[in-house]
């Protein structure tokens, strides 16, 4: 049987299949922008930019301080966003309000100000650093002197 003259619809063998694309030029480029869009479950090097996220080491040190400021009953709730730029984990004192404190992590910025920061409420940054327990000692509290 010619190939030209097989009908497209009827199946076809690997070999026999491999001998047609190999046998086919490709097409001209037209000037055309062509958009290849791959699926999400594709290797983050095969499919771009992934999205940012805390690694366990970073989180285990975030979470002690999550912890340690529940206990003293300064936080109540907190969010975990994993963004296409920054990771962002924010602190809440009760549910329904704005974070009280977000602590982001932007690889952008690491060779420049640090990766990571702590914004207040206010959207003042109270503390940006390439440490991240360096960074989060912000939130160690310091020792009230008294007098008496």
């Amino acid at each position: 049987m010619d190939d030209d003259s097989a009908n497209p619809s009827d199946p076809i063998q690997l070999g026999e299949f491999r001998a047609r694309a190999q046998s086919q030029t490709a097409p001209k480029p037209r000037g055309e922008v062509v958009t290849i869009v791959t699926s999400n479950n594709a290797p983050a090097s095969q499919n771009g930019p992934s999205t940012v996220t805390f690694h366990r080491r970073e989180l285990d040190q975030i979470l002690a301080v999550y912890g340690r400021m529940v206990a003293e009953g300064e936080w109540r709730d907190y969010a975990i966003d994993h963004l296409r730029d920054k990771a962002v984990f924010s602190v809440f004192r009760r549910t329904a309000e704005v974070p009280l404190y977000m602590i982001e992590k932007d690889p952008r910025l690491a060779r420049r100000q640090g990766a990571y920061k702590v914004i207040a409420a206010s959207g003042h940054v109270v503390k940006r650093g390439h440490d991240l327990k360096a960074v989060l000692k912000v939130f160690d509290k310091k020792p009230k002197l008294n007098l008496v």
